[in-house]
């Protein structure tokens, strides 16, 4: 059975996401970070929006309203991006902050694979406790380690999972 185009898009997405997410984390010049942030985040509120359509359709709604309160947390992570790592914390804390729901959200459902719910519980937890961190005065940066850092891994792995049921044979 074929893939459904949309699906493919945000498959694409989920994995353009994933690979200039963490590769911006990597890299020391601010100017390509960003650049590779922006694309990060923007495929990722494309795929997410798909997602948040497709899972709708489905009858799903917590899953669907996880996919759109990633889709929020993405647009904060992208609006600071810009300023600068300084700069963007309190974008930044927001974003995490919204991602960590979204993924309890689009998770707490049996609808994923068991070990696709556990990286996302597992990034979640990291991102919760960064920004609790922050919010208790720790001068954390989105590129710092260990934490937040920790949690991004876990993100791209739930995303792999993601990409895996979109573009997986119907059964």
């Amino acid at each position: 059975m074929r893939t459904n185009p949309l699906d493919t898009t945000a498959a694409i997405g989920l994995a353009i996401g994933g690979i200039f997410g963490l590769a911006g984390t990597f890299v020391a010049s601010a100017p390509l970070r960003e650049s590779l942030w922006a694309i990060d985040g923007v495929a990722l509120v494309v795929a997410t929006a798909l997602l948040t359509m497709k899972y709708q359709r489905l009858g799903n709604d917590c899953v669907a309203a996880g996919f759109l309160t990633f889709l929020a947390g993405e647009s904060l992570l992208l609006s600071g991006n810009a300023a600068g790592l300084e700069a963007s914390v309190p974008s930044y804390v927001g974003g995490i902050s919204l991602w960590a729901a979204a993924l309890i959200m689009v998770s707490v459902p049996s609808t994923f694979a068991l070990w696709m719910r556990f990286t996302a519980f597992v990034a979640a937890a990291l991102f919760f406790a960064s920004v609790g961190m922050v919010l208790w005065g720790t001068p954390l940066l989105p590129t710092s380690s260990p934490l937040p850092a920790a949690g991004y891994p876990f993100l791209v792995l739930t995303f792999a999972g993601w990409i895996w049921t979109l573009l997986r044979p119907a059964r």
